[in-house]
């Protein structure tokens, strides 16, 4: 499982994924399908993740209305940008569609 923050024009998400990569084609689709087609993501420690984030991670695990490949752990941007730092995250992956 991989952790990721997704920056989109409405701000950032916090995403858990099974995709080996946040560059993904698969992810890619799967968040293009949700309207979500420029974004720059940063991976995240998944420990670190786990701990901010406590017994909401382990609900958000247990919803088996959510698919492994994208699950959306917190869309409240406010607070998704403040309980990480730009040094926990990883390199950033920039992606907007081909023209």
């Amino acid at each position: 499982m991989k952790a990721g923050i997704i920056f989109t024009g409405t701000g950032p998400i916090l995403i858990l994924t099974s995709y080996e990569s946040l560059n993904d084609q698969g992810l890619i689709d799967k968040l293009a399908n949700k309207g979500i087609t420029k974004y720059i993501a940063c991976e995240l420690p998944l420990d670190l993740v786990k701990s901010r984030y406590g017994n909401h991670y382990n609900v958000v695990m247990g919803d088996l209305r959510q698919s492994d490949d994208l699950r959306v752990l917190d869309y409240n941007g406010y607070n998704v940008f403040q309980l990480f730092s730009f040094k926990e995250m990883g390199k950033p992956i920039y992606h907007e569609p081909e023209s």
